[in-house]
């Protein structure tokens, strides 16, 4: 275990470097970025190993190994953000232990939210996804809606109960106008949050950068950024 916590410590500086450098090379303060970790596929022994080195926000992309590493950790200081694709036949576990969803994406899902965190009587926070890769389909392939959907999607998380609209979220296309271009990607993400911050002021948060385009993502203005690999290293997959 010390042999683990001395190499996540050795990760989360390196990872707190390169954000603190993409800060001042953008002219920003460090303070204006959050780090998420996403511990996804890692065990719960990580994340307590994570809390005690001061990370406070995690992230996981499935509800079947994410709920019971929340139940595990529910004594830690941590808010959990739910990423990845949700299945509304997810939504009640997931309500359970999320603080924020960043992956709301069409008007089904936003209702189910809505109707369980009301049912807990609690307040979700919710990121509209933005598929920059949107064909056709009105949807990308790694989920999200088109950047033609988020205003009314936007709205629609704001006028329903139990749900705060906090902002955007995006993950860099692998396909489309933006594939490659991680740079222009988020500053487009960027222009979509001013658009949505005009009628919802309070919806300042912009969620965009992983471990390989963490720059790219604070040089064009993201408040949070979603680092896993850079921290828990490469893990073969649950399941």
């Amino acid at each position: 275990m010390t042999e683990r916590r001395d190499e996540l410590a050795g990760n989360l500086a390196k990872v707190e470097r390169r954000i603190a450098a993409a800060c001042e090379a953008a002219g920003r303060k460090r303070e204006e970025v959050t780090l998420i970790v996403v511990t996804k596929t890692y065990p719960a022994s990580d994340v307590r190993i994570l809390a005690e080195l001061g990370v406070r926000h995690v992230a996981e992309n499935r509800d079947q190994d994410a709920a019971p590493k929340a139940a595990a950790c529910a004594d830690l200081p941590l808010s959990w953000h739910f990423v990845g694709q949700l299945q509304t036949n997810k939504v009640r576990s997931v309500v359970g232990y999320a603080h924020t969803v960043q992956s709301v994406d069409r008007s089904r899902l936003v209702t189910a939210l809505s109707k369980e965190a009301v049912r807990r009587e609690r307040e979700l926070g919710c990121l509209i996804q933005v598929a920059l890769d949107a064909g056709v389909s009105g949807r990308g392939e790694r989920g999200g809606v088109s950047p033609d959907g988020v205003e009314e999607l936007a709205r629609l998380v704001a006028d329903s109960p139990g749900l705060r609209l906090d902002g955007l979220m995006t993950v860099a296309p692998l396909t489309g106008e933006y594939a490659g271009r991680q740079q222009a990607a988020f500053g487009r993400l960027m222009e979509l949050s001013t658009s949505v911050r005009r009628a919802h002021p309070a919806a300042t948060m912009v969620s965009a950068g992983m471990s390989a385009d963490l720059e790219q993502a604070v040089a064009a203005g993201a408040t949070h950024v979603r680092v896993g690999t850079a921290v828990l290293g490469v893990r073969p997959r649950l399941g």
